[in-house]
């Protein structure tokens, strides 16, 4: 099996790579997606550009030019690009004097959800690559919160921690004790979604975690069946108090890398969470639910650094992993990224990249019988 730790996040996918007030008009705003540097700009007409971050020039970050009306101009000698990237204008160039034949890579770039997200790919492939649909973000009924933090670890451990419940011992001081059964989980080529029950066994709650969850001011201890799902490239987390059909929140992340090795990526996420029929009641109860997944997010941050840092230590990925949960949606990582680029520069090309195994999707909660530490995941990733 080739080290997942060695794979590099498919760039054929639409990638959020700042949140869209980040980007704020006449201005620029220096990113990342996995090495390549990009520059954001908006210009006057509201419409934000991607450009790469240099100039053809001497190769300064454009990210550090001056938005004039739609194109950028570099800060250097004032080279002038349009938001397709080609030269518009060399103000010092005489007449006669042969110009440059092109200027720098654009990106395909899309605005939703208050976040702007570009197409690292092959751009022939953006128009038909599937976009991310969440049609809760713009339901009146429900509000919606977002996430944008840098984390120091592989994407890989991301989707490995969100998807595998079985930690919510590191969340103690904040969930109580919680008690995870898996009632089962599906997988296959794209895709791995597990079903949890979460069982409350006692102890201190966050009351941020009880707003959040619908059960109000009162705090009423009831399960809520968790179901996540990593459809690559992405992963989305549903809360569902039992007894009932509709989520009380939902979550969309993406893990995006942004250096080259790959071991420190920008985790993007909205949480949605439906609002309590008493009017009023989200606006005091979104300060406790902030606070509450921040502290969640906190400790996972926590932990998931701790398995980078162990990783770089060892030079490879040691760990002994029995969920098959887990084994299966480290399949679906390995057969649809690709090797990271200095592998396939020193030879190292991975060339097991196999279709996932499917281990036996078990619809019935059999893969559970396997243990597990005790683990879960709340709000915000």
């Amino acid at each position: 099996m080739p080290d997942l730790r060695r794979i590099g996040i498919a760039p054929d996918h639409w990638y959020p790579v700042a949140t869209s007030r980040k980007v704020r008009r006449n201005r620029t705003f220096a990113t990342a997606f996995a090495g390549q540097r990009i520059a954001l700009y908006r210009g006057r007409s509201g419409t934000v550009h991607a450009l790469e971050d240099r100039c053809a020039h001497r190769q300064v970050p454009l990210s550090m030019g001056v938005v004039e009306g739609d194109i950028l101009r570099c800060c250097y000698h004032a080279w002038a690009y349009r938001g397709d990237g080609r030269i518009s204008q060399i103000p010092y160039l005489p007449k006669g004097c042969e110009r440059p034949p092109r200027g720098v890579r654009s990106y395909p770039v899309r605005e939703a959800y208050g976040l702007v997200f570009v197409f690292p790919g092959d751009p022939a492939l953006a128009e038909a690559a599937a976009f991310p649909r969440l049609p809760e973000y713009h339901s009146p009924a429900h509000r919606t919160m977002t996430f944008s933090r840098t984390v120091r670890c592989h994407y890989s451990f991301m989707h490995e921690n969100l998807l595998d419940m079985n930690h919510q011992f590191l969340h103690r001081s904040v969930l109580g004790r919680i008690r995870p059964e898996l009632l089962g989980y599906e997988t296959g080529p794209r895709h791995v979604e597990a079903r949890y029950l979460f069982v409350p066994a006692g102890g201190r709650k966050d009351r941020g975690a009880g707003l959040l969850s619908a059960e109000g001011v009162g705090g009423r201890d009831t399960p809520d069946v968790i179901t996540i799902r990593t459809e690559y490239p992405y992963q989305t987390l549903r809360g569902v108090p039992e007894g009932t059909d509709l989520p009380a929140f939902s979550l969309w992340a993406a893990y995006v890398p942004e250096d080259a090795e790959q071991r420190l990526n920008h985790a993007y996420g909205l949480l949605t969470i439906a609002k309590p029929p008493v009017p009023g009641a989200m606006h005091l109860a979104w300060p406790l639910i902030r606070r509450f997944t921040e502290r969640v997010f906190a400790q996972d941050r926590t932990a998931v650094e701790a398995e980078q840092r162990a990783w770089d230590e060892q030079g490879e990925d040691r760990n002994h992993e029995v969920f098959p949960l887990i084994l299966d949606l480290r399949d679906v990582l390995r057969s649809n990224g690709v090797p990271l680029r200095s592998d396939v520069e020193s030879g190292c090309t991975p060339c097991g990249l196999a279709t996932p195994t499917h281990r036996a999707g078990v619809a019935n909660g059999a893969a559970a019988a396997r243990p597990a530490a005790p683990a879960a995941e709340g709000a915000a990733e």
